[in-house]
């Protein structure tokens, strides 16, 4: 059996914890989300401030997002709007993110193609979501569930965006959005193989 992500793990704990209590997961990801906007919006200001708070925002929400899906098991609480609503807060996170930090580093050494790494890491954030979404519809995954994210050795992929935190304190945020719209765009496409492999296994040739 795999080794289970550390983030989910942590994530399993808060949600044990929460579960006792009258807070509904959806609530977890509306709050989450909000971080997320906020955190992203601080990019856009293209000050090193708001940088290093839009980034502790934004890892927080996105820790928040894995609480919801567990709590969610924990309370058995899956429903669909959840399921959408989880969705949905994903790709407004990480298209705000992408969008926000072209904008704020649109005056440093990137000029123009800190718009363009933006725009193509929006884009590839809202298509992969999209491509993912049928992914689920194609796996053998019981209702309301995702298909979730490639992990190796306790780290899912989704796990690398926690490492903003860090890197945007560090001033490394450049490279880092840059490596991240690349990532973006790759895993969309990974994503798109993925589905299409998944077409041609269910397909059954019509008969004679």
């Amino acid at each position: 059996m795999p080794m289970e992500p550390y983030a989910q793990r942590l994530a399993g704990v808060l949600a044990v914890r929460l579960a006792k209590t009258t807070l509904h997961p959806n609530h977890v990801t509306a709050v989450s989300l909000c971080f997320a906007l906020l955190g992203a919006g601080l990019f856009a200001a293209g000050a090193s401030w708001a940088a290093n708070l839009g980034a502790g925002l934004f890892v927080l929400a996105r820790f928040l997002d894995q609480v919801d899906g567990r709590l969610a098991a924990v309370t058995d609480r899956r429903t669909t709007f959840g399921y959408y609503f989880d969705y949905v807060t994903g790709v407004l996170s990480y298209t705000a993110l992408f969008a926000c930090i072209g904008i704020g580093l649109a005056g440093s050494a990137l000029g123009t193609w800190a718009y363009v790494a933006g725009g193509a890491g929006a884009a590839s954030a809202i298509v992969a979501a999209f491509l993912n979404v049928r992914l689920d519809r194609q796996s053998e995954l019981g209702d309301n569930e995702s298909v979730g994210y490639p992990a190796l050795g306790g780290f899912a992929l989704e796990d690398g965006i926690f490492l903003i935190a860090p890197i945007t304190w560090l001033g490394w945020l450049t490279p880092f959005f840059v490596l991240a719209a690349t990532g973006a765009v790759i895993y969309c496409l990974w994503t798109l193989t993925r589905l299409l492999n998944a077409y041609r296994q269910n397909f059954v040739p019509p008969g004679p």
